[in-house]
């Protein structure tokens, strides 16, 4: 009797706080990680900042493309706010984190991401539209209608994320309650779960695989048409703008794209790659884009690099 109602307490037991492990092999010396992403969280506030303050201060700016830009930017920042911060705590020792901050994290970063990328496919859309069909461009690319294309993305994104988060709270968690990752994500933290967890995962890594595969392809057609449409232009200005634009946009998304299909990639080999290596990938997948971005379009862009190069040309 006494043992079956031990079995059943054991049974019914579930985690509510977890130990999140950044770089386990390194955590003896984690205390010198923290200034240099600290570091960088400051930069990547600083640059994004500066860029999307620039194309809101100026009027000749305020286009559909340099919009999509500065949002872009803004969704860079909240991401890496989501994850950067808690872990830098992590790395001095608050290590600690409660399933419902666990649970937003993941909402708040994954959602992020796939924000990322519906930013991404607008902005293919727009150069499409302006390269493809120039004379409908102002008809068809209005603020309206990126606003309502991008509300329909956010929609997407909850449709598919909410059902997950609210399914992993109700997960029961009787396994470790030991994260080996930097930030709390569905595949992880479902790891440790029991019962229903494993099925739930196959269906969080299904829906992902299935939303990345459909973006990257809709990205890439739209490219292949509109390169295909700049290299018939006759060669002269318009042909010059019409691939400088693309190559930048192109500069932009290949890396968010390709960190994150290697990031998947060495995630799925287990066996035979480390923590420390696989945390380090979706380090670069989730920070090097936010860093790189303001870069790329504050250097190639020759609007936005005029409007922050005047100020201290005029000094």
């Amino acid at each position: 009797m006494e043992t079956s109602s031990l079995n059943q307490s054991k049974s019914s037991f579930s985690h509510t706080q977890f130990i999140l492990l950044t770089f386990p092999g390194v955590s003896s010396h984690r205390y010198l990680l923290v200034i240099p992403f600290f570091s960088t969280y400051v930069v990547i506030l600083y640059c994004n900042s500066l860029v999307i303050y620039k194309i809101w201060m100026e009027k000749r700016l305020h286009t559909p493309m340099y919009s999509l830009i500065a949002l872009l930017l803004l969704v860079n920042i909240i991401c890496t706010t989501t994850v950067l911060p808690k872990m830098v705590l992590v790395l001095l020792g608050l290590n600690q984190i409660s399933l419902v901050e666990c649970l937003v994290q993941m909402f708040s970063a994954i959602s992020m991401i796939m924000l990322k990328s519906i930013m991404l496919l607008l902005m293919a859309m727009d150069r499409y539209v302006a390269i493809c069909k120039p004379l409908r461009y102002h008809n068809i690319i209005t603020k309206r209608f990126l606003a309502q294309l991008l509300a329909l993305g956010l929609t997407r994104n909850c449709l598919f994320l909410l059902p997950i988060v609210i399914l992993s709270s109700k997960v029961q968690f009787c396994k470790s309650n030991v994260i080996w990752h930097y930030l709390c994500e569905d595949i992880t933290l479902l790891s440790l779960g029991c019962g229903e967890a494993p099925r739930l995962q196959v269906f969080g890594i299904l829906v992902r695989t299935i939303i990345t595969v459909c973006d990257v392809s809709i990205f890439i057609v739209s490219y292949i048409k509109v390169l295909h449409t700049a290299m018939q232009l006759v060669v002269g200005q318009a042909r010059r703008t019409a691939l400088h634009t693309c190559t930048t946009h192109l500069l932009v998304a290949i890396p968010i794209y390709s960190f994150g299909l290697l990031s998947s990639i060495v995630n799925k080999i287990e066996a035979s790659i480390s923590y420390d290596i696989r945390n380090l990938f979706s380090v670069f997948y989730i920070f090097l884009p936010a860093f790189v971005n303001p870069i790329i379009y504050g250097f190639r862009v020759k609007e936005i690099k005029g409007s922050l190069v005047k100020p201290w040309w005029k000094k």
